[in-house]
């Protein structure tokens, strides 16, 4: 390798770990990286502050949805878990609230209770781009539901409707909708609020 190539590799490979927390700050910038936290995992800072980042609940994680963050949230949120529900959603086995050294995850039971204990975020329907309000029936969010007929119900057309107070946030939905931009989206329990579309 020569110098000029050897100089450019070193510099991106220093520089740019530095500059993706700046640029998660900017406006705008982390809302197309939305993510959900494991099930049982504790609010905002005691969640932070409980996690050490030892990936235990990855590594267990029969579906591989876990994965650990990178520098982009900066160094307060490396290593922490994250599911990012239109790649990979909870199948809400709980194995990963079994193995957490810390409690950053409480211990749920995986049990049909204890699934409906789980608050990763909630799910949002934007019915104007829903293929099922377009007259086309779909459905395939009501049926990647593992509470159907209580999260979500279907109607014509295989219309969906979310009912948010059962609504666990695993993702499921969002990762089985076919429309792109996808037309339901999980809103992390932390900043539950309605999506602005993408």
């Amino acid at each position: 390798m020569k110098r000029r190539g050897f100089l450019a590799t070193f510099l991106t490979g220093v520089l740019l770990p530095l500059a993706l927390p700046l640029a998660a700050r900017v406006p705008g910038a982390g809302r197309l990286r939305r993510f959900l936290r494991p099930p049982g995992a504790l609010a905002g800072d005691d969640f932070l502050d409980a996690c050490i980042g030892c990936g235990q609940c990855a590594a267990v994680c029969p579906n591989k949805c876990i994965h650990l963050r990178g520098l982009e949230g900066g160094l307060s949120e490396l290593g922490t878990p994250m599911i990012i529900a239109r790649a990979k959603g909870c199948i809400l086995c709980m194995a990963c609230t079994q193995v957490c050294p810390t409690g950053a995850l409480r211990k749920i039971v995986p049990t049909e209770e204890g699934m409906r204990a789980v608050a990763m975020g909630k799910a949002y329907l934007t019915e104007d781009i829903c293929y099922s309000y377009a007259g086309r029936t779909c459905g395939v969010c009501y049926r990647a539901c593992p509470l159907p007929g209580e999260a979500i119900t279907i109607g014509l057309y295989e219309k969906p409707t979310v009912h948010r107070e059962s609504c666990v946030g695993c993702g499921l939905c969002e990762q089985a909708c076919i429309h792109m931009p996808q037309a339901i989206r999980v809103i992390p329990a932390d900043e539950d609020r309605a999506p602005t579309p993408v």
